[in-house]
């Protein structure tokens, strides 16, 4: 055997050996993140009140941004006036009905009459069911102006304040809400096989003392591209894939946007080969 090709045989085996080395230990950097929820405005509206302040706690049901509710007064004691008026219809309707059943069962009136009166209670009824439904429709719209958090948590942003007219649809406020907060991470496609939701895993966090446990949440069923902010053009055309892994004992304040080193502790093998 020629000397170059000993020695080309030894290099291969020490890569091999290198690499079955690293493939027990899975070192990723990402970052962290949390459950961040955003209150929008259901309509064109003045901002009456800003009622907490950023970096307050908060919990489900606590208002946080009132909005003018004149135009939803109005609107709700107009549905709530037809709703009235449609009780009213109704009840002239059922004693229509029961006089012209009366007569009819004495024989003063005409079947077709009967119908015709049925026909109006029936009208009456369907009549008073919209304009119920209208109020219910009309009432929630009144209470949307009321923004109140869905969840437990700590106010992140408050992007306007009082007085201002917001437009529909923009956010309002946003709640970082309680729970453990999670890192961000793309594993290799080499090691998708390997990286099993509940996996064990550790994180470090720069400003965080010590090792954080950590365990793998969830993995991406298709992969993608290596995210654009990869560090050499070799490991942007990488096939990876998007995993979030969960920290166990993260403190109470780490806000989401740190960077993170992450050592998913994934086995060696998971399936073996058929012989």
């Amino acid at each position: 055997m020629r000397r170059w090709e000993v020695i080309g045989r030894l290099l291969a085996a020490c890569l091999l050996t290198a690499c079955s080395e690293d493939q027990d230990e899975l070192q990723l950097v990402g970052t962290v993140e949390r459950t961040l929820v955003e209150m929008t405005a259901p309509a064109s509206e003045s901002i009456v009140s800003v009622e907490v302040e950023r970096g307050q706690r908060v919990s489900a049901g606590d208002r946080l941004v009132e909005l003018d509710k004149t135009y939803a007064l109005a609107e709700m004691a107009r549905a709530e006036a037809n709703v009235a008026a449609a009780r009213t219809a109704l009840f002239v309707a059922r004693e229509e009905l029961a006089r012209v059943a009366e007569m009819r069962r004495t024989g003063v009136a005409s079947q077709q009459g009967l119908e015709r009166a049925e026909l109006s209670f029936d009208e009456a009824q369907a009549r008073l069911d919209e304009a119920e439904a209208l109020a219910v429709a009309a009432h929630k719209r009144k209470q949307d102006l009321d923004l109140v958090s869905p969840v437990d948590g700590v106010v992140d942003q408050l992007p306007f304040d009082e007085g201002e007219r917001v437009p529909a649809g923009s956010v309002l406020a946003v709640v970082l809400a309680d729970g453990k907060p999670w890192v961000r991470v793309w594993v290799p496609e080499t090691s998708y096989v390997r990286v099993l939701p509940g996996t064990p895993a550790e994180v470090e966090i720069d400003g965080v003392e010590g090792v954080l446990r950590a365990r793998v949440l969830d993995v991406a069923r298709e992969s993608e591209f290596t995210p654009h902010y990869a560090l050499t053009e070799r490991d942007r055309v990488h096939l990876v894939y998007e995993t979030r892994v969960e920290l166990q004992d993260a403190p109470s304040v780490l806000r989401p946007g740190a960077p993170a080193r992450v050592h998913i502790l994934a086995p060696r093998n998971v399936v073996q080969a058929a012989p």
